[in-house]
């Protein structure tokens, strides 16, 4: 049985953060997982800026459910789900990504929490559990499953780790340097090919 595990910011959908430097006009909210390796740092800064704003959770949601799926990436989701089970592991939040999820083609996710506080604020954010995408592709291992992930940033070096099989894809070097005998993927139809071909090779070595 194969799985594909892949990240969802980056790979399929833009930065969802960098879409809300750009329509709020906080460049501070531009930084990602490509930046700083410290989810929890990162989140924290995240929301002093909204506060400080003044900028409340429905109005992040309101900017998060215009963002479009990277060019390519639905009809890539579609041919590779055609052959594969596929999940998609982010460090992203429900609330942003289930609005999306039918521009993808409803695929399973898991994904955190993003809190909304009694006065409307973003008041913090809850983990599905700490560091879940490792764990997902050894929960998926566990129940028989032949693993290939892809991701681009600092947070998805520890799934690409577990997995039998990886690839980077839209990795910028500073990041991809950290396990330089994968696989880089500038594109879908390179990542489809890789995908392709691990499961090739697994196949006929069975």
């Amino acid at each position: 049985m194969n799985m594909t595990c892949l990240d969802v910011e980056g790979v399929l959908l833009p930065e969802i953060w960098k879409e809300l430097a750009r329509a709020t006009g906080l460049p501070a909210l531009a930084r990602t997982t490509r930046d700083e390796p410290d989810y929890g740092l990162l989140m924290a800064a995240r929301i002093a800026v909204l506060k400080e704003a003044g900028i409340g959770h429905a109005d992040i949601m309101a900017i998060a459910a215009g963002v479009e799926p990277l060019p390519g990436a639905r009809a890539f989701l579609d041919r590779i789900r055609r052959k594969y089970q596929v999940s998609l592991v982010s460090d992203s939040f429900s609330e942003f990504l289930m609005p999306l999820a039918s521009k993808l083609g409803w695929p399973p996710f898991y994904c955190h929490n993003l809190l909304r506080g009694t006065n409307g604020e973003v008041a913090g954010w809850r983990p599905r559990l700490p560091d879940q995408k490792p764990k997902c592709v050894r929960a998926f291992q566990s129940l028989g499953f032949l693993v290939f992930a892809a991701g681009d940033s600092f947070n998805d070096l520890g799934m690409l780790r577990a997995a039998d099989g990886a690839a980077f894809i839209h990795a910028p070097e500073s990041i991809a340097a950290l396990i330089p005998d994968l696989p880089r993927c500038a594109d879908h139809d390179a990542l489809e090919a890789e995908i392709g071909h691990f499961f090739t090779a697994k196949a006929k070595a069975a």
